[in-house]
């Protein structure tokens, strides 16, 4: 029941995403965290099948990272998600990925942006996006609030909006969810929403 959704703002661009790891009626852990730091200046939100989906945004991470080693440059955020596009339609008829991507970056040249990829590598440059079954009810808030420049404050107050409308209308909804930002100043965490936590067991 996983749940990802993202948006952009007036300088920034904005991730979140539910950190159960979940397999049939158990949940192994809630704080596993679904978005990547691909860059200084990327992030990426995953959904879909667990091993698909820290394999896949391992590979994505590194060949970004060797892309830049060997040429000295960065890519853009456009280029990355053309790149994460081409990756995932490669492997489609070979060995697919079940992983749907949220893909937010910024860029001195066009400020920041946000790119919504599917597991049969459809992309498309978006201002606000989800998946998972969260997406029905942060689309629908989205859809409701959302406006183009949103500040800072604005947009989380939004992410929290979508967050407790998840939490309360969601018949199996996860109760945590990481918040991620990315703008001029780097790609970071932002703040964490708790409402369960993990218990350290004491050992013997």
């Amino acid at each position: 029941m996983e749940c990802v959704f993202g948006l952009v703002g007036d300088g920034f661009a904005i991730l979140a995403a539910d950190t159960s790891a979940v397999h049939s009626i158990l949940v192994h852990k809630s704080n596993e965290d679904k978005i990547m730091i691909l860059d200084s200046h990327k992030l990426v939100a995953a959904s879909g099948e667990p091993g698909d989906r820290v394999q896949f945004t391992e590979f994505i991470q590194k060949n970004v990272a060797l892309y830049q080693f060997r040429n000295g440059i960065p890519l853009t955020t456009a280029a990355a998600a053309n790149f994460t596009r081409g990756e995932l339609a490669s492997a489609l008829r070979k060995n697919p990925y079940f992983v749907n991507i949220l893909l937010a970056g910024y860029d001195k040249e066009t400020g920041p942006s946000l790119y919504y990829i599917d597991y049969i590598a459809t992309m498309h440059k978006v201002d606000k996006g989800a998946f998972g079954y969260g997406s029905y009810f942060s689309l629908s808030m989205m859809d409701r609030h959302y406006h183009s420049g949103m500040t800072v404050e604005e947009a989380i107050d939004l992410v929290d909006k979508c967050i407790m409308e998840i939490r309360s209308r969601l018949v199996v909804a996860p109760p945590n969810f990481v918040i991620k930002i990315v703008d001029k100043d780097g790609a970071r965490e932002y703040a964490w929403r708790e409402s369960v936590m993990d218990v350290q067991v004491a050992s013997a």
